[in-house]
């Protein structure tokens, strides 16, 4: 790694303007923004090694490989990793990268900002998987193992104090997430999202390394993948700014 290495990310937003004849439209609008790699983490949202929903575990199947490329690209220009698989800290507790996320001294995150957004584009349904067999459980015990973890640099962590404590300590100001999914944890963890936009951390999506929970036999009756298109747009609105992955490798 070179000192000094800096990403150039694309970030999209969407913004509300008129059209030509004076009706409100949603415009996407990209700015380009250079941030240090070493201000930065690149956090993995619930990546598991399995899920209930089989069209959630083969979509997240699909998507690992490409996501390891982007964690290792990161990784190798300075970025901090943090490795954020919910409910599975006993299977790393005593590894490198736990042991360095909990060893890390504490940082009181600032009062929350007061912060108020519209709903999601579709409430949250009854059913949200797209696989008629599924059965609601828990099945994930760890990380999907294509993700690889480096024990020398990486964090693993679940917990949002924790991450932004490891923030404060290794002087990072930018956080990108990427995981899944993004209508439930990408957006509402103690590591994520909404919770990290309360504490004014400057976060950004990659939109194209994430997935959401969604059964297009329920409202608004779209595909799937125009179901995490709408949540993404959504977060571009009033969350936070979007990247494609390809800024990273």
């Amino acid at each position: 790694m070179s000192e000094g290495v800096r990403l150039v990310l694309d970030l999209r937003r969407q913004e509300l303007a008129q059209d030509a004849r004076g009706r409100n439209c949603w415009r996407p609008a990209v700015t380009r923004k250079e941030v240090p790699a070493a201000e930065t983490a690149l956090l993995i949202c619930d990546m598991w090694d399995d899920h209930w929903c089989r069209g959630a575990a083969e979509r997240v199947e699909e998507m690992a490989p490409r996501m390891n490329e982007v964690v290792r690209s990161a990784r190798g220009k300075g970025v901090f990793i943090v490795h954020a698989p919910s409910d599975t800290m006993a299977f790393y507790e005593g590894t490198p990268g736990r042991v360095r996320m909990v060893s890390m001294p504490k940082s009181d995150p600032p009062p929350e900002l007061d912060v108020e957004r519209p709903p999601l584009p579709f409430e949250e349904p009854r059913r949200d998987c797209d696989t008629a067999e599924c059965c609601e459980r828990r099945v994930w015990a760890r990380q999907h193992p294509a993700i690889e973890i480096d024990p020398d640099r990486d964090g693993i962590s679940d917990n949002g104090r924790e991450v932004y404590s490891a923030m404060r300590q290794r002087g990072i100001r930018h956080l990108i997430i990427m995981g899944v999914h993004t209508n439930y944890c990408v957006l509402n963890r103690s590591f994520a999202i909404k919770q990290m936009v309360r504490w004014g951390v400057d976060v950004a999506l990659v939109r194209d390394m994430t997935d959401c929970m969604y059964d297009p036999a329920t409202p608004p009756y779209v595909s799937h993948e125009e179901g995490t298109r709408l949540v993404v747009a959504y977060i571009e609105k009033f969350w936070c700014p979007t990247l494609g992955s390809e800024d990273l490798l």
